[in-house]
């Protein structure tokens, strides 16, 4: 059972080895000022383009579109995909209105993280947010949100502090900063922002590229919600 169980381990984590970086899907910024309601209403995964594979700029090498692939949210919504037949890798193209390894969009994400900051504590936050599971599913759910963005606008305010004039790493400061209330659309689409070194929702860094370097990663993933109501 032990032996199972550290296989099943050893194929999920991403190895620096070639297999591993030919089967790997890649995520790419896809710039757009569309919401996530227009993005679906315009259909804006059949306007994508991408004119040449990242890994082969030179051609050759059997790029090609791959169809899309669906998200839970919002309703209706697909994610463009084009594929490299040389390096086996698939690359899809992302617009800035939805997350990153969470369904749904951004905004909805910040608006989380906004009413966490404005609530009196994390728990009040998620019982209002959440109130159709249990409280400890509702925190999970609520976390999983909060704690990568904070991660993200701490190291962004940190690393470009000219950029943002002193302003605190939370969405409500960082929008009087901005002058907008989209913020992490805007931290997105920031000109010198390295997507592939941020975590998600907001950026593509991976979780594993992060947790295969720890010597003890987390013991267990979130679990599912659990709803409220009789058994």
């Amino acid at each position: 059972m032990l032996r199972a169980r550290a296989l099943k381990l050893q194929k999920r984590k991403w190895s620096a080895t070639v297999g591993a970086v030919q089967t790997r899907p890649v995520q790419i910024r896809l710039a757009t000022t569309n919401t996530s309601e227009t993005y679906v209403t315009e259909e804006g995964w059949r306007k994508a383009s991408l004119k040449s594979c990242p890994n082969h700029p030179e051609g050759g090498c059997g790029f090609a579109r791959h169809g899309t692939y669906p998200r839970v949210e919002p309703p209706g919504v697909k994610v463009a995909r084009w594929y490299c037949a040389r390096s086996q890798m698939t690359f899809s193209l992302l617009p800035d209105c939805l997350a990153v390894r969470l369904s749904g969009s951004l905004h909805e994400v910040e608006q989380v993280v906004v009413a966490v900051e404005l609530g009196t504590s994390i728990e009040a936050a998620a019982a209002k947010l959440r109130p159709d599971i249990t409280l400890p599913s509702a925190l999970r759910w609520t976390r999983r949100r909060i704690v990568p963005v904070r991660a993200a606008m701490l190291a962004i305010v940190t690393l470009f502090p000219l950029d943002f004039a002193g302003a605190h790493p939370t969405v409500l400061d960082l929008r009087r900063c901005l002058g907008r209330p989209d913020v992490l659309v805007a931290l997105r689409g920031h000109e010198r922002m390295q997507l592939s070194h941020v975590s998600y929702p907001l950026g593509f860094c991976h979780p594993t590229d992060r947790r295969d370097q720890r010597p003890n990663p987390s013991q267990h993933e979130t679990g599912p919600d659990t709803r409220v109501g009789p058994r």
